[in-house]
């Protein structure tokens, strides 16, 4: 691999780690993803530095052509992370159902108290 695409996907690397550092900066990315993401940078790092290391590896587990080791180890990175946000997803659901009802009984409570004089034109009717 000539040395201008090596700079360039280490350039690509970099940039990407910086995005990842501004998100978490905005709050917009939480930081134990941050971390995930930035594993995945460092490890992806030293492949674009010395791409002979991917030889190595793909003989240690037998596989024959080197860069299928990057496409087995992307598939298997997306799996489990896609098993983690369904975890993530589910429970946030829950989370949100246990709310939403904890409010409903909230209002029904002081609906009956008649501490608050329900508004009708801000509550569609159920």
């Amino acid at each position: 691999m000539p040395l201008r695409l090596h700079i360039l996907v280490a350039a690509i690397i970099a940039l990407t780690a910086f995005f990842i550092y501004r998100l978490v900066s905005r709050q917009a990315l939480k930081t134990k993803y941050a971390v995930l993401w930035s594993v995945v940078a460092a490890c992806l790092l030293p492949l674009a530095a010395v791409p002979g290391l991917l030889v190595p590896v793909s003989d240690l587990f037998g596989i024959h052509y080197a860069p299928a080791t990057i496409l087995f180890v992307t598939t298997v990175f997306l799996f489990v992370t896609t098993v983690h946000l369904s975890c993530e997803l589910s429970r946030n659901e829950q989370r949100l159902q246990s709310l939403a009802q904890e409010v409903a009984l909230l209002r029904t409570r002081l609906e009956a108290s008649d501490l608050v004089e329900e508004d009708k034109t801000s509550h569609p009717p159920r």
